[in-house]
This record gives C-alpha cells, sequence and structure tokens, in this order.
C-alpha cells in the first residue's frame, strides 16, 4: 500500500556515476527499491491476507473484490504519477503515500478492526511513512488513516470476532515481514551507496583543497582568498582605486649574477624573496608580482584599513623589509657571498586601475597607473638601503614617521615636478628610546631590535655579548703587551 523509501535517489544516482567513473573497480550498490515495486508487494500482501480472510470465513464474501482493487491500484498510481498533470507536483511521493493511508485505513474499517490483519496493514503503512517522509509524514500518514477507519467502521460496523484464524493471520503476518525486510534490505543498500558516496566527496574535497592551496601560491593570498569565498568573479573587469604601491630591487645583484653559479644564485633569490615576501603579508600587503630581483606590492585592495593606514602599512613595511635585508646580508656572508647587496625602495600613493587585465582564458590581477610608473621611478632613483616616497604619501605619513625633503623629480605623464622625500625611521624610534640598533664591520655584524626580544632571550644575547666583549678586551691586551 505504499513505496519504499527514495529521497536520495537521484543524488545517489548521479553520485554512484561519478565513483563508477572515478573508480570502475567499486562495487556498484543497489538503488533504492521504486516506488512502483514496494507498492506492488505492500498490495500482494493484502491481498493474500484478504483472500484468507474470506476463505476462511472471518472476513465477509464481498471483500472479495478488493483482492481485485489491491492488485490493480498499484498499476493505477504508476500510470497517475507517470503519465499525468501529478508527476510535475514536487511532492508527489507524499501525496501518493497519503492516499495509501487513507486506503489502507478504509480497509481497516471494512474487515471491522480483526487485530492482526489490521495490526499488520497499519504497520507497513507507519513504517513507510516514517522511512520516506519522516515524523511529519508519520503524523500525517497516521492522522489520515484514523479518520478513514472510523468511518469505515462506522459504516461497516464491527466484525463478528475480533480474532483471526491461525492461517489468516499467519499469512499477514509473514506478508508484512517479506514486506519490511525488503524495504529495510534497500534502505539499508541505499545507506551505504550514500556512505561511499559521503567518503567520495570527502576525499574529492580534500583533494581540492588540497589543489586550492597549491595554485594559491601563484596569487596573492588576499586575491586567492577573496576568489575562494565567492567575494570575487574570475572575469575580465578593473576599477579605480587609491592604493599604496611598493618597488624595491636590489643594488648590485647584477654584478653578482656574474660571479655566482646559476644555481646559487636561484637559491639565494628564492632565499630573498621568501623573507620579503613573510614581510609583505605580515602587514596585509598584495604581492603583485617578483621581476627578476624586483618586488612589486600593493596596499588598499582586495581589502583596505583606509587610505592613510594602507600608506602607513606600505611604508612600515619598507622600513621593516630594511632592516630585514641586514640579517640576511649577515647570513649571506657567512656562506660566502661577499657583495654587499643592499635593497632600495620606491612608494607612491594615488588612484590606480586595478583588477584583471588580459584573455578570458588567461589573465593576471595587477594594477596599472601612472602612479605605478612614479613608484618604480622613485625605487630607481632611491639610493642602496633608501626609501623614497611621493609627496601624497608623505602627507598621509608624516605624524608617525620622521621624512627627509629630497626636492623634486620630473616623472613622465606627471606635468609638473613631484616631490619626493626620504624616509627616516619610525618617529617613536628617534632619539635616545629607540629600540633598533645595527653595528657593522668586517668581521663583525650586529643587529638589534629590543622590541623583538624576549626576556629569555635577553639574558641569552647579553651572555654572549659579554663573552665577545671579554675576548675582544683580551686580545687588545695581548697586542699591547
Amino acid at each position: 500500500m505504499m513505496g519504499a523509501p527514495a529521497d536520495l535517489r537521484n543524488a545517489s544516482n548521479g553520485l554512484g556515476k561519478s565513483l563508477a567513473s572515478d573508480a570502475p573497480n567499486r562495487p556498484v550498490a543497489i538503488p533504492p527499491m521504486p516506488d512502483y515495486s514496494g507498492r506492488i508487494l505492500a498490495y500482494a500482501a493484502s491481498a493474500a491476507t484478504i483472500t484468507a480472510g474470506v476463505w476462511q470465513g472471518v472476513f465477509q464474501q464481498w471483500n472479495i473484490w478488493l483482492v481485485a482493487a489491491a492488485l490493480i491500484w498499484p498499476h493505477i498510481a504508476h500510470m497517475l504519477t507517470r503519465r499525468t498533470f501529478l508527476r510535475n507536483s514536487p511532492r508527489i511521493r507524499q501525496k501518493m503515500l497519503t492516499t495509501d493511508c487513507i486506503i489502507g485505513g478504509g480497509f481497516i474499517g471494512c474487515i471491522g478492526l480483526v487485530a492482526i490483519p489490521s495490526s499488520m496493514v497499519a504497520l507497513m503503512l507507519t513504517f513507510t511513512s516514517l522511512i520516506i517522509g519522516g515524523v511529519r509524514q508519520w503524523l500525517i500518514g497516521c492522522g489520515f488513516m484514523a479518520v478513514s477507519i472510523l468511518a469505515f467502521y462506522s459504516i461497516f460496523g464491527p466484525a463478528e470476532s475480533y480474532q483471526s484464524p491461525l492461517l489468516t493471520s499467519m499469512l499477514s503476518i509473514l506478508f508484512t515481514s517479506v514486506f519490511i525486510c525488503v524495504t529495510a534490505f534497500y534502505s539499508h543498500q541505499q545507506a551505504r551507496a550514500l556512505m561511499l558516496a559521503k567518503t567520495q566527496i570527502q576525499n574529492q574535497r580534500e583533494q581540492s583543497i588540497a589543489l586550492s592551496h597549491k595554485l594559491s601560491k601563484y596569487l596573492s593570498p588576499q586575491v586567492w582568498q577573496s576568489i575562494f569565498t565567492g567575494e570575487r568573479d574570475v572575469r575580465l573587469e578593473t576599477q579605480r582605486k587609491k592604493l599604496a604601491v611598493f618597488f624595491s630591487d636590489i643594488k648590485g645583484f647584477t654584478e653578482l649574477s656574474e660571479e655566482m653559479e646559476p644555481e646559487a644564485l636561484t637559491e639565494l633569490l628564492n632565499h630573498y624573496f621568501n623573507g620579503m615576501s613573510e614581510v609583505a603579508l605580515k602587514y596585509g600587503g598584495t604581492i603583485d608580482k617578483f621581476v627578476g630581483d624586483s618586488i612589486m606590492v600593493f596596499f588598499g585592495d582586495p581589502t583596505s584599513r583606509g587610505q592613510r593606514e594602507d600608506a602607513f602599512a606600505c611604508v612600515s613595511m619598507a622600513i621593516d623589509m630594511r632592516k630585514h635585508m641586514k640579517i640576511m646580508r649577515q647570513k649571506w656572508r657567512s656562506q660566502g657571498i661577499k657583495s654587499p647587496l643592499e635593497i632600495r625602495m620606491g612608494i607612491s600613493t594615488g588612484y590606480t586601475t586595478v583588477g584583471n587585465f588580459g584573455a578570458e582564458n588567461r589573465m593576471d590581477y595587477t594594477i596599472i597607473g601612472k602612479e605605478v610608473n612614479l613608484a618604480s621611478r622613485l625605487e630607481s632613483l632611491a639610493e642602496p638601503g633608501e626609501i623614497l616616497v611621493s609627496y601624497e604619501t608623505f602627507s598621509l605619513i608624516k605624524d608617525r614617521i620622521m621624512c627627509r625633503d629630497k626636492g623634486e623629480i620630473t616623472v613622465k605623464g606627471f606635468g609638473k615636478p613631484v616631490p619626493i622625500y626620504e624616509v627616516v625611521d619610525f618617529r617613536r624610534d628617534m632619539g635616545p628610546n629607540h629600540s633598533f640598533m645595527e653595528h657593522e664591520h668586517s668581521g663583525f655584524a650586529m643587529y638589534l631590535d629590543s622590541e623583538k626580544i624576549t626576556d629569555k632571550e635577553r639574558q641569552s644575547i647579553l651572555t654572549a655579548l659579554e663573552g665577545a666583549a671579554e675576548r675582544l678586551r683580551h686580545e687588545e691586551d695581548s697586542v699591547r703587551e
């Protein structure tokens, strides 16, 4: 009198195709039992119960006509749900199951509530309602079935005896058990198919995450994050934004490349880029590209903290890079690289065009505009270890960073000479309380940033410095003697 559970049939079938294509040796799970087959089995069980009951005299003779109705109705229901306007109903399965509950309740009322056959029919109906539609469908089915039972019971009255003969009871229990077992079997196979599909989806998800992390290395983390969270579409589009643009390169790198082997030069350059990238990401910069020994970074897109904060973060990054370069230079010197590599930097702030440039099948997320050209020009004019900024950048950071006037320059694309400034240091680090110290000589290099030293590290550093000082004094005394 009802269809077997198959709510997720389409999903599992689709996933099954995917699983079959991805893993051809994987066992194919049995699909859930169709409504048509389940309804035929349920009504056949009811027909067998009616036949036995009429033959043993527990049901009235006219009930034999219900056998024909029980055998025909599944085919009528199948035709209604497949070949009429009902096939377009989004909840047709629940509606047909409700109809089955009304029919089953009518049958129970017609036989006068004979105990075992009535209980078996009610069991099949409630079992299927719970599997197909959950508690809600179970409550609806029970409600309609109860109303139907009362209506037909009031018409045909009670049976002569609520007890049924052994044969009728056994057939009713047997066929109901077969229906429940077959339905449960298909439900179990469906659950296995869904578990296999879930495992496959989890594996594909893990593979997709691993692949996305690999691809993220070709994009700035901010751009990658905006794409994979759906905030930004991957299409050719641009917009105008006010950004802080940064350029840097290594003074002396060309000469060094002529002296070093390509493998050693590649290792040095990758070490440099890795360190500088960490500094850029620390301050929230969007790394645009690496060109030779040059780095291009911008602030203010995809996310912005405001023009003033973006400019301050950009200059702060440049100061930190300059300090970090000193540490790298010490490490390179210990590896035998004696060339005095220095970083030079240029920063400009202004409106640029930012977005995806290129072709539909190959695009780059970058920026263009005269402010980009100005930042590149400032970088090329900077002395080793120097940071040059434009006037607009200076106006945004001057209250927190000390700068020195460097005059004016002429830049293509600008109608008037452009004032430029040299970044000295954070104002908080100026004077006697500055946290940063450095000292370099042949055979000696010291870099000290007291703000980054923990209490535990401080004692170790003091011990090392005292030991170095004692050794230098001892050597000096030996020379005097």
